[in-house]
């Protein structure tokens, strides 16, 4: 019997223990993976990769982890397939769902991928909305756990994040309150974390006993980080605000040496890239060796990997050898009468 389905949209739809069981398969994959025994769990599995835009590491990501999984990957880009124009999203999702085993979804729009989930009848797995990036942010844990101080448990880290309230700020917010870390977003006034979001944080922080704090004084928010992580301070149909935004955030908010020098001697530099090199982060940051940008990037493909599985192997038939030699015998006996 499949296992019920679950989409994962956002990491508020999970507890922390099954947020934590999802990485602990991370981290399992990603050892047999070095070990070159990634296991073929997902063998004649097949993803369907939706993007409204572009991307580099959630299409490679996603694409290698179904690879290594012994599944196929589909890369449906814009303009290839309907989706809301000439066919609504309903019959997009129930089509595609037919000859997929799991969709993934990078869409302009959250609505976009709530609808595509509301309809599907397999896992949907949220590559990136206008609201959150569920997916980084599991890696981003994941990574944290991997470079934080030796004997630091979650419950003590320090998380800063510096600059305009993205959606991966958004997204980092969330989990790291619930995982019980302590986290800092430290941007201008005008840019900061959102009341509906800062109501989430703090909830989750009361119930997992963390911790959140939103400050324009960039030296408060690193003076105990274990780990500074900035994002772009403008995006796609941003521009006209370019100018406003560099004035808010240049050179205050700006992770360069001399930020980096205010933080514990310890503490990691974080990136989800793509950056703009010399805007909200400089060279020397991040080519210097408090850098995880790398490693970080690399964690995506392990991280897609532990929710591929996560999601989509209970759900999979398992016949026997047996059962399955019945099947192939009888196609072999009717195309060989």
């Amino acid at each position: 019997m499949p296992a019920p389905l679950r989409h994962f949209i956002d990491t508020q739809d999970f507890s922390k223990a099954e947020l934590l069981r999802i990485i602990e398969l991370t981290r399992l994959l990603k050892e047999a993976d070095k070990a070159g025994a990634c296991p073929k769990l997902l063998s004649g599995a097949s993803l369907g990769m939706i993007f409204e835009e572009p991307s580099t590491r959630t299409r490679v990501s996603f694409e290698v982890a179904m690879t290594k999984l012994g599944g196929h990957a589909l890369y449906l880009r814009p303009g290839e397939i309907h989706l809301g124009q000439r066919e609504n999203i309903r019959d997009t999702a129930r089509v595609i769902s037919r000859m997929v085993d799991v969709i993934e979804a990078r869409t302009l729009k959250h609505k976009t991928v709530l609808d595509l989930a509301a309809n599907a009848t397999v896992p949907v797995l949220n590559g990136l909305t206008d609201y959150n990036h569920p997916t980084q942010v599991v890696c981003d844990v994941f990574t944290m756990m991997e470079h934080s101080p030796k004997g630091k448990p979650l419950s003590e880290l320090h998380v800063t994040f510096v600059g305009d309230a993205t959606n991966v700020c958004s997204s980092l917010l969330m989990i790291c309150t619930q995982m019980g870390m302590h986290f800092t977003h430290a941007a201008p006034q005008r840019y900061q974390a959102p009341s509906a979001w800062q109501e989430i944080g703090r909830a989750n922080a009361e119930a997992s006993g963390g911790s959140l704090t939103v400050t324009d004084d960039v030296d408060a928010a690193v003076r105990n980080a274990d780990f500074i992580y900035t994002d772009l301070w403008w995006w796609i149909g941003q521009e006209a605000e370019i100018p406003d935004r560099q004035r808010a955030f240049m050179p205050t908010y700006q992770v360069n040496e001399a930020l980096l020098a205010r933080a514990p001697a310890h503490a990691k530099f974080m990136h989800c890239l793509p950056a703009s090199r010399g805007v909200e982060v400089t060279d020397a940051v991040m080519d210097g060796p408090r850098s995880i940008i790398y490693d970080q990037s690399e964690n995506r493909l392990h991280t897609e990997k532990g929710l591929l599985v996560h999601f989509v192997y209970p759900r999979l038939e398992h016949p026997s050898p047996e059962r399955a030699a019945d099947y192939r015998t009888r196609v072999e006996r009717f195309l060989n009468p």
